[in-house]
């Protein structure tokens, strides 16, 4: 009796905790991702079920099928393809308009921004003015050194999309000036082509530098690359061909990116080539990236289908 007692209690958990089971493991279909965020600062990412006027039912993969209130809803974000890999959501890439310097055809979105700095001196933040232009400012704080001079610079860009998540295009430039010095400007004014989506992608990139009012007589030629290999994991190339009057440069560099809650690790080594010089040695590269806006999204974990 006791054996049948011990059985029939099994069973009955069984039946009990299935339901639960089945209910948290939500499959949610990869081409109606979307992002909500609440007044409260809560985030849901899954599917629509459906809505009206004033409320939505909303399935998670986490909490399964929500009711929500339409006024206390700011935002609702669709989810690219793209961050679906290997039928899991993976974050976004919190540098996808970049790689460790060099900027790509893809933009910020309206409302996002970052804050990059390499090696502490260099300091830039980057802010979406619409989804398809772009605004940063960034300076060297030499003063904290003694220095009466100090670079500044500003970075306009534009984005557009040619074919949605496949290949995009922009045009920018890199301009600025040296506070405490007079006839000091310099920059680069450059356009970009980049195949591939955000997490994944290849640019060619076209610019021309200035200096004291004047332009350079060669282009300058760029190719990067990115990689995404795991839920926070890149590989990153960044290679420039520069050439001013008879004498050439060449700079390779490899690294990688890992993401740390929400910031993004940049780290490799960059490699200068020249026929003037006469050993080979290689610079380190590190640089942190922080993101904020509300267009943000982490990877949850969730099983989605095609």
């Amino acid at each position: 009796m006791k054996k049948i007692m011990l059985f029939m209690g099994i069973l009955l958990g069984i039946l009990v905790l299935e339901p639960s089971k089945v209910s948290a493991q939500q499959v949610l279909d990869s081409t109606r991702l979307v992002k909500v965020n609440m007044n409260d600062g809560a985030e849901f990412i899954g599917n629509i079920i459906s809505e009206n006027d004033t409320s939505m039912q909303f399935l998670t993969g986490k909490y399964g099928q929500l009711g929500i209130l339409k006024k206390d809803i700011t935002k609702v974000t669709e989810i690219a393809c793209s961050s679906v890999v290997k039928g899991k959501i993976w974050g976004e890439n919190p540098q996808s308009a970049r790689y460790l310097f060099m900027p790509n055809g893809y933009g910020l979105k309206k409302g996002e921004g970052y804050y990059q700095n390499i090696w502490v001196l260099f300091n830039q933040v980057s802010v979406g003015v619409t989804d398809y232009f772009s605004v940063g400012a960034g300076t060297v704080p030499t003063f904290l050194f003694g220095s009466g001079l100090m670079p500044v610079w500003v970075v306009p860009k534009f984005s557009i999309p040619v074919v949605k998540d496949k290949f995009n295009v922009g045009v920018g430039a890199f301009t600025g000036t040296v506070i405490g010095e007079s006839n000091s400007g310099f920059g680069i004014l450059y356009g970009l082509a980049t195949v591939g989506d955000r997490n994944s992608n290849l640019t060619f990139g076209l610019g021309y530098g200035y200096a004291a009012g004047s332009f350079a007589k060669s282009p300058m030629i760029s190719l990067a690359g990115m990689v995404r290999v795991s839920p926070r994991g890149y590989l990153l190339t960044e290679n420039y061909y520069i050439k001013v009057d008879t004498e050439s440069l060449t700079l390779i560099s490899m690294g990688g990116r890992s993401i740390l809650g929400k910031a993004g690790l940049d780290y490799g080594l960059v490699l200068p080539l020249s026929g003037e010089m006469d050993t080979f040695f290689a610079i380190p590269w590190l640089g942190i990236t922080l993101p904020f806006g509300k267009n943000y999204h982490q990877s949850t974990g969730a099983p989605v289908k095609k």
